[in-house]
């Protein structure tokens, strides 16, 4: 087969990442196997700590479907056995493990859904527990004397875990050699990973080096934050839109995200070329421009990226009429009397005039809400209503007893 330029290669490989290294390294990589007509292999691991992944997964799926659609040999690892240990990257105490089989079952799941990236027909699936498993004590102790203690708290987790005297098991110093093992018995060419995975990355380098191998250049991607804005994009964290919602929830998380984010779920979420995006950032930095219609279009091309245009198209006018116009989903329900109707329950007297814990129905968007409700005087109740899941996000509203 015939590779595209190197410049054409490398245009598309370098497309919205964080880090390469090394730069120089990787072209010559390139350039060598356009000339040995040979592919290059790429790994990404991937553990299943969960059974779904989101679009924060999507990142580095997508970065490696770059690498085939190139030609390259594209390699997931699904990380069964390192699950067990729990990747500490980025985390401030130690994991839960999961045993085989939960990981196994969370499994069978990353395959269908990376499917909506990647070309499962030139995708290589390997499991690491066929090779990390079959490792005897003492090779697990040869592979612990080729790291030390002291690098391996040049992790910055692990720094300030050690700092904050917060415990840090043995086992979580496993965790990078495993993944560096992986990577050696694949000998991989490159390893692609988010931004918290580049020391589990460089290791795998160092550990080629060890066993007489060239070692792997490696690509970081950016991590992406979830709806709140705040945290990397975690189920753990409720925070996440998932590659297998529905296009109402994924239309509708999208728009909740906040507007200094719209650009970056453009760059990173969405397969954009830099004309498209550096159009997308003038319109932004537009103050005429209501970041809110450009949110709008996100949302759409992320539904369209994963349900197709006619979804987008139904999940758009599903948030419109009923989040945007407050709609209540059941049309009928709409123009019911409101005398006799119970919009009220469930709520318990506390003491000094004031309900708590009640529940507050909204006929008009057909949604029910938490509720507190205090009588400041005999005519005059002062009413509650707030997110159940955000008991501090809510309204006030005053009701005065009608005169007979």
């Amino acid at each position: 087969m015939s590779f595209p330029t190197l410049e054409d290669q490398w245009s598309l490989i370098s497309r919205g990442v964080e880090e390469i290294i090394p730069e120089d390294e990787l072209k010559k990589k390139i350039s060598k196997s356009s000339e040995n007509n040979k592919p290059l292999k790429i790994k990404l691991g991937c553990d299943p700590s969960r059974p779904d992944l989101h679009i924060g997964h999507s990142v580095v799926l997508r970065k490696l479907s770059h690498f085939q659609q190139l030609g390259h040999k594209a390699i997931l690892v699904i990380g069964d056995f390192t699950a067990m240990i729990g990747d500490p990257s980025g985390r401030n105490k130690t994991r839960p493990q999961l045993t085989i089989e939960e990981t196994k079952t969370n499994a069978e799941t990353y395959i269908d859904q990376a499917a909506k990236i990647l070309d499962i027909e030139k995708l290589e699936i390997v499991f690491n527990s066929h090779w990390l498993n079959k490792m005897s004590f003492s090779e697990v102790i040869k592979l612990c004397s080729q790291y030390t203690v002291a690098r391996m708290l040049e992790r910055d987790d692990f720094t300030k875990r050690f700092k904050s005297e917060t415990p840090i098991s043995i086992h979580e110093f496993m965790y990078p050699l495993a993944q560096g093992m992986d990577s050696v018995e694949l000998e991989a060419d490159i390893e692609l990973g988010g931004t918290d995975q580049k020391f589990n990355l460089l290791v795998g380098r160092d550990l080629q080096k060890e066993n007489g191998q060239k070692p792997q250049s490696i690509i970081t991607l950016p991590l992406l934050e979830g709806t709140d804005g705040k945290d990397k994009m975690s189920k753990s964290y409720e925070n996440d839109i998932g590659l297998m919602d529905d296009p109402a929830n994924m239309y509708g998380k999208t728009m909740s995200i906040p507007d200094e984010l719209i650009y970056k779920y453009y760059s990173v979420a969405l397969d954009l070329e830099e004309s498209k995006l550096l159009s997308i950032k003038e319109k932004l930095d537009d103050k005429s421009t209501n970041p809110r219609d450009i949110k709008r279009d996100l949302a759409r091309e992320l539904v369209q990226m994963y349900h197709g245009e006619k979804k987008s198209q139904e999940a758009q006018a599903h948030f419109e009429k009923v989040i945007v116009n407050k709609e209540n989903p059941e049309e009928k329900l709409r123009s019911r009397k409101r005398m006799g109707l119970k919009i009220m329950q469930d709520f318990v007297y506390k003491g000094d005039n004031v309900w708590e814990d009640g529940r507050i129905y909204k006929p008009t968007n057909g949604k029910t809400y938490g509720g507190k409700a205090t009588l400041v005087d005999a005519n005059t109740l002062e009413l509650e209503g707030y997110l159940i899941s955000l008991p501090f996000i809510g309204k006030k509203s005053t009701w005065k007893r009608k005169a007979s």
